[in-house]
């Protein structure tokens, strides 16, 4: 129990008042004489006692304002003044004032420091999370709640299990905080969509607790371009080698006396100048894909009919459709216009017809429409009474070098390019472009663009 200075004041002057009183009762004075030297002895501890009590009082309300002024040094700048006298409580006062400035600078500076980094880490597209040696969430920014789908600030002190619940992660987080070594990893983690992260884990150490931090970028859509990359180097080696082998096999028949031949030579010649041809188509084919997503700016658009687009490419495909007797038809076709490039449009709807002509029944047909849409738009479809799509490979037909019959494309003489360019040119458009499709029944390719 603490005792006030006054507290203690007064009992030392009572116990000297009391001495004294036994001194004068054990002294050879005359009672009279000891009468009035108690007298004044009493006068003298109850004036100390006043002294004492004020003394007491001034000193604890001093003592009282510094107190209250260092406990709330870390409150702000916003403090009780401090009293100024030229004794040691004024000193201290000084000191303890100048103290203050200098700690009010200091938690000025952690707190920016901290309002920084939760920015930073709070507005990173990658997820950070950190935890302590219990595996309980200190920190977790957006991004990393919206991948596991989170809504809402993650508490603080949740079970990291209640988060994230992939074994292999959690694992992770374990060996990171108890070996206090950074460990990077690529993992596919439960709960996030099936997204796969490049995770990296470093060991968080304090003064008094200990922890883990963990860091995923998503590279899902790294993964799938060096898939499509390596795809896209597989097909094109593939398709390159099918007619350079061709040329190769029968020019060395040639060389090797076919040139002396006379039934066989020019047949020989001719299949080699069809592989020619293929080839310079699928260079064609990937130059004009290499200009499409280099991704430098189109040339001005310009106004188009739609229906002198379609005539020029049904023109193209004329010859081919009756090769293949394909009866070309037309439907309802509007004579609008849209914005866009002359060469690529056209070269996006011959694709299209070429392919509906190709992948088409002897005794089939082909037919176009073109209407208005709501809202500024304008369709313009094709169909086919061919051979159809199946319902698994719609979604990957616009992919480069994707063939749902390899071997009827193949046949056909197709590069495999035709409708990743048409997908190209239309987005370049700002359109879009569909299909629907029946295995045996046909399909139809539904390009929508804005009216100009």
């Amino acid at each position: 129990m603490r005792t006030s200075l006054f507290q203690k004041l007064l009992w030392g002057v009572l116990l000297l008042a009391a001495i004294e009183l036994a001194l004068l009762n054990l002294g050879t004075a005359a009672p009279e004489l000891r009468w009035r030297m108690a007298l004044a002895t009493l006068a003298t501890a109850l004036a100390g006692i006043a002294v004492a009590f004020l003394f007491s009082r001034t000193l604890r309300r001093r003592i009282g304002r510094l107190r209250v002024f260092v406990e709330g040094l870390v409150a702000g700048p916003a403090q009780i003044p401090l009293p100024g006298s030229p004794d040691e409580l004024g000193a201290l006062a000084e000191s303890l004032g100048r103290v203050a400035a200098q700690v009010n600078e200091l938690v000025d500076k952690v707190r920016l420091e901290g309002a920084r980094r939760d920015a930073i880490l709070t507005g990173m597209v990658e997820g950070v999370l950190a935890v302590d040696k219990e595996l309980r969430v200190t920190f977790c920014n957006a991004a990393f709640a919206t991948a596991f789908g989170v809504s809402g600030p993650v508490p603080e002190g949740l079970p990291v299990l209640r988060l994230v619940r992939d074994p292999d992660f959690l694992e992770m987080l374990r060996i990171v905080v108890a070996s206090g070594e950074s460990v990077k990893r690529r993992m596919h983690l439960t709960g996030a969509d099936g997204r796969s992260f490049e995770v990296q884990a470093a060991p968080l150490a304090g003064p008094s607790s200990s922890g883990a931090m963990a860091i995923l970028h998503d590279i899902t859509d790294l993964e799938r371009l060096e898939r499509v990359r390596k795809d896209f180097v597989a097909n094109v080696s593939h398709e390159l080698r099918t007619p350079l082998t061709a040329i190769r096999g029968y020019a060395e028949t040639l060389l090797d006396g076919a040139l002396d031949d006379p039934d066989h030579r020019r047949r020989f010649v001719e299949i080699i100048q069809s592989h020619a041809i293929r080839l310079n188509n699928i260079a064609s084919d990937l130059l004009a894909l290499s200009e499409l997503e280099s991704g430098r700016p189109p040339l001005a658009p310009g106004k188009l009919s739609v229906l002198a687009m379609l005539e020029a490419a049904m023109r193209t495909v004329e010859s081919e459709a009756a090769m293949r007797k394909v009866q070309l038809g037309w439907g309802t076709v509007e004579d609008l216009q849209v914005m866009g490039n002359k060469i690529k449009l056209e070269q996006a709807f011959v694709n299209l017809l070429d392919n509906a002509v190709k992948f088409n029944r002897g005794g089939g047909e082909v037919w176009v429409e073109a209407s208005r849409l709501p809202g500024g738009k304008v369709a313009i479809s094709i169909a086919d009474s061919g051979i159809g799509i199946p319902s698994e490979d719609v979604p990957r037909i616009f992919e480069r070098f994707y063939r749902v019959d390899k071997a009827r494309s193949r046949e056909v003489g197709g590069t495999g390019l035709g409708l990743s360019i048409v997908k190209h040119v239309i987005e370049q458009m700002q359109g879009t472009v569909s299909v629907e499709s029946q295995l045996n029944k046909g399909s139809r390719f539904t390009v929508v663009l804005p009216e100009a």
